[in-house]
């Protein structure tokens, strides 16, 4: 049971990221966007590896890590900007 609710989980975070996204109330540039995909991406990893689905497990680690690599890319930014 509580693998269906992680799954759903990755599956509404992931969902209203992007429909966030595409409604223009939230920026790419904006963290909880990379958030919703991260902890969604990371959530759906769970649910396929536990149903040994390979194709998803390395489809939503691609995305998981897309995410990281731009909130990580964002918090450089802002630390370079209030720097300089």
């Amino acid at each position: 049971m509580i693998l269906i609710i992680i799954g759903w989980l990755g599956v509404v975070l992931c969902t209203m990221g992007y429909l966030l996204l595409s409604m223009k109330v939230i920026a790419a540039e904006r963290r909880v966007f990379q958030l919703f995909n991260i902890i969604g991406g990371l959530c759906l990893v769970i649910t396929a590896v536990y149903s040994n689905d390979l194709p998803n497990v390395v489809a939503n680690l691609l995305w998981m890590f897309i995410g990281v690599y731009a909130l990580g890319r964002q918090i450089r930014n802002n630390r370079d900007v209030r720097k300089g």
